[in-house]
């Protein structure tokens, strides 16, 4: 059985090894949708030990960008590969390595702290740039599978993350997403393309249960309803939908 790990744990470089299992929930918001929860939140929810931290993923994907146009192909299931910083990074920082999963509206999440360097002698097929473990053996099966990983896409957003004062709710604000298609490196400055309108963000919602009624009562007077929204989607269709094979088969 997996064992469900809260995101916050996983960025604590004394734990290296993390997997999760959780259902996330993600919204759209306005400026006005943003305050309104915010209030909501008020006494509730408090921001976590990281505060606000600027979070760069690099996704790896085939040159004709194979992973992301099943995604967007909306099936049951479906997985990517991407390698996350927190802050700025540099070549001996601490980055994680993640394989995430999705199955309807559960994510799974495996991922290995590295460094960038490690990171990239490992997709070029090093056996030897992560320690052997269970989760560095699917991550060499998950690469030899898809074969010729290369780095797809930069995605880029300023993160607060709350947690429940009295639960186990924790939800997360991205503000400034954004992406870039060049400059793959996430040594380089964090600097990228909009990906969303002026003052909106993303609420991710991370349950192991229900959404809290109080929560809920809140969204539905704000008018925060759930969508569909990829970063690395949405990414692909403004930028390399053009550049890739018409469909997946």
């Amino acid at each position: 059985m997996l064992q469900s790990i809260y995101a916050a744990t996983t960025r604590n470089a004394e734990n290296p090894l993390a997997v999760m299992q959780r259902f996330e929930l993600k919204y759209v918001l306005n400026k006005a949708q943003a305050e309104a929860l915010r209030r909501a939140m008020e006494g509730r929810m408090v921001p976590d030990q990281f505060g606000r931290t600027t979070i760069a993923s690099l996704y790896y994907d085939t040159p004709d960008h194979r992973l992301i146009r099943a995604s967007m192909e909306k099936p049951d299931f479906k997985e990517k590969l991407r390698l996350r910083s927190y802050g700025p990074a540099s070549e001996g920082s601490p980055v994680f390595l993640e394989l995430k999963r999705k199955s309807q509206s559960t994510v799974y999440k495996r991922r290995v702290q590295t460094t960038v360097g490690a990171a990239a002698a490992f997709l070029r097929g090093d056996p030897e740039a992560l320690d052997d473990n269970q989760i560095s053996r699917e991550l060499s099966f998950f690469r030899d599978s898809y074969q010729a990983l290369v780095p797809s896409c930069m995605i880029l957003y300023d993160r607060t993350a709350y947690v429940e004062l009295d639960g186990e709710l924790r939800l997360t604000i991205d503000e400034n997403p954004r992406y870039r298609t060049w400059d793959l490196d996430l040594t380089r400055p964090a600097v990228g393309t909009p990906l969303l309108g002026q003052d909106c963000s993303i609420l991710e919602l991370k349950v192991q249960g229900a959404v809290p009624l109080w929560l809920s009562r809140a969204m539905s007077r704000a008018g925060i309803y759930k969508t569909s929204f990829s970063k690395y989607g949405e990414a692909y269709r403004r930028e390399l939908a053009g550049r890739s094979m018409p469909k997946v088969s």
